[in-house]
């Protein structure tokens, strides 16, 4: 079994809805609409969504959110920019 096959079998084996998919590469990142929702920009982030959720919710958010009715939208740019390593 390759080595891929294996994370995405662990990933399918912690179980969520998205886990068999891949974390998106930065290139795919920037080709994502203008906002995008809080379990997809934890996905390219590498965290839970509940975790996200948490930062955004203590005001300590690693990417810039507007509320949208009673949600929050993360940004793409700033997640691009958090993605790539410019601060």
């Amino acid at each position: 079994m390759t080595a891929p096959r294996t994370a995405a079998i662990a990933a399918t084996v912690r179980g969520g809805r998205g886990a068999d998919r891949p974390q998106p590469t930065l290139a795919e990142v920037r080709s994502w609409p203008a906002t995008v929702s809080i379990p997809r920009a934890a996905k390219a982030l590498g965290c839970s969504k509940s975790h996200l959720h948490e930062r955004i919710k203590q005001g300590n958010s690693p990417v810039k959110t507007i509320p949208f009715g009673s949600r929050h939208v993360v940004i793409t740019a700033d997640l691009v920019r958090v993605l790539s390593g410019e601060d």
